[in-house]
């Protein structure tokens, strides 16, 4: 070192900055992490804080929102990518210190933010919440990462088709292997379709809104924000993207709603399905936490029909609660346990049970989910989806109609139960529908109706509709 050198006084500190937006997001991610949070239901409060406070316009909540959710979607391929530039397992580097990294190779190889842009900001970000240690980690890391694009990257890290089709598919797509077989399982198919499929998986959701009949209608919402007419259901309304439904007077009221359109046409089809004799009393056994259960009160009114709303959970049963208040027609929501249920078999006309699943129909909304669910995780489920289906075949008269959904394109969770339940119960059979989605194209062979968000626009719903008959 020379002597002008050693006599030049050092820098000062640089105290980091704290940048709202990047700051936002990784509390979301540790949230997500942590807490086992879902990311629809941790950001928008946190947004909101943000603009009471004035750290945010509309483009920094955007911003934060693609930094969170692209984030979670790409997880996988990003922790494939990091686990090449690091010199230890994944599983040694802390929880904190891989979220800034995942932000970081997000902002370099799913953004438009520029490179530089990227490491400076998610190294600043470093800094303040892990020091500056940590931070010189996190910024030799993200170089290396930023010598390649995505797809260069991808063409590394990524087994060859050829050799392992699954973990191939589970690092491009970022799934895991497990959730690629079922999902291709459930499709069938080559590899396009599966490659569709999960694509989608990875895109972001439209918001869809839902005008409640006898209560609101398509063309009041359409009136009050920028929307594109639903694909099928006639009571849905696409948002445009960046538009706000909580502001919508119908919304506000419980007139409308945001609910999926694959959500909307199982209800619409329950509805609509043709059963013998009376049509007076209805029953949502699996409620929460109400939109399904709205659309049918509402559909119930119009021929004067009584809907019985029930929930196992009682924070979930006042979702339901405040979901049909205002409703025009009668109804009931009570707080009980689907699989001992506290009303007399053979008591109903129609009866829907949306069970609980695993969720993978959802994960275009639920990007977490896909890591959060393990294989035995449907071992769970199984009891409870059948003793469902089991009560709610004992709840509907003889020549009424049972619907069997769920929000899940597993065939354990689909097909396998409801196949289990007949071949257990008898009295009841399986009924086409198909034809009361009219318009929705790629069915299948039917009778039960499986939609699929690269074919629909939807959640990956499974619809089944069974007929007492003895």
């Amino acid at each position: 070192m020379s002597e002008q050198a050693r006599r030049r006084p050092p820098k000062p500190y640089r105290r980091p900055q704290k940048d709202p937006v990047r700051m936002l997001a990784f509390e979301a991610l540790r949230a997500v992490d942590e807490r086992d949070a879902y990311a629809n239901l941790v950001l928008p409060p946190l947004l909101r804080k943000a603009r009471e406070k004035g750290d945010f316009d509309g483009r920094d909540a955007a911003l934060a929102t693609e930094l969170v959710y692209g984030t979670l979607r790409r997880q996988g391929t990003y922790d494939a990518i990091i686990s090449a530039c690091i010199d230890r397992p994944l599983r040694e580097v802390d929880p904190p210190v891989l979220d800034v990294l995942s932000l970081g190779a997000h902002q370099l190889l799913g953004t438009r933010i520029p490179t530089h842009a990227a490491v400076s900001a998610s190294v600043e970000l470093a800094r303040v919440v892990l020091g500056d240690g940590r931070a010189k980690f996190v910024n030799a890391v993200l170089r290396k990462i930023s010598q390649q694009d995505l797809d260069a990257w991808v063409e590394q890290v990524a087994p060859p088709y050829e050799d392992d089709a699954e973990d191939h598919l589970a690092v491009v797509h970022s799934h895991p292997r497990w959730v690629v077989s079922a999902l291709w399982d459930s499709l069938g198919g080559g590899r396009a379709g599966i490659e569709d499929l999960l694509e989608a998986d990875n895109e972001r959701p439209e918001v869809t809104l839902v005008a409640r009949p006898g209560r609101s209608t398509t063309e009041e919402l359409a009136g009050v924000t920028e929307t594109l007419p639903g694909r099928w259901s006639p009571y849905a309304l696409r948002m445009a993207e960046g538009g706000e439904p909580g502001a919508i007077e119908a919304v506000k009221e419980g007139r409308a709603g945001v609910q999926d359109e694959g959500s909307q046409l199982v209800a619409i089809a329950l509805a609509n399905a043709p059963v013998e004799g009376a049509d007076a009393r209805w029953l949502d056994g699996c409620a929460g936490p109400g939109g399904k259960a709205a659309l049918l009160a509402a559909l119930a009114a119009e021929r004067g029909a009584f809907l019985l709303a029930s929930e196992k959970q009682p924070h979930r049963a006042r979702l339901v609660e405040r979901a049909l208040a205002g409703n025009p027609g009668p109804y009931q929501v009570i707080a009980a346990d689907g699989t001992r249920p506290p009303w007399r078999p053979g008591s109903f006309d129609r009866v829907l049970v949306d069970v609980p699943c695993s969720g993978l129909g959802a994960l275009r909304r639920r990007p977490e989910a896909r890591w959060r669910r393990r294989p035995e995780d449907l071992d769970g489920f199984a009891p409870l989806q059948r003793a469902l289906l089991t009560e709610a075949l004992s709840a509907v008269r003889v020549g009424g109609v049972v619907g069997y959904a769920t929000c899940s394109p597993h065939l354990a969770e689909t097909r396998v139960v409801v196949d289990d339940v007949l071949k257990k119960v008898g009295g009841a059979e399986l009924i086409d529908a198909r034809p009361l989605l009219p318009g929705v194209p790629a069915l299948g062979d039917g009778p039960d109706v499986q939609l699929w968000p690269h074919l629909h626009g939807t959640d990956a719903m499974y619809l089944a509709l069974l007929r007492r008959t003895a």
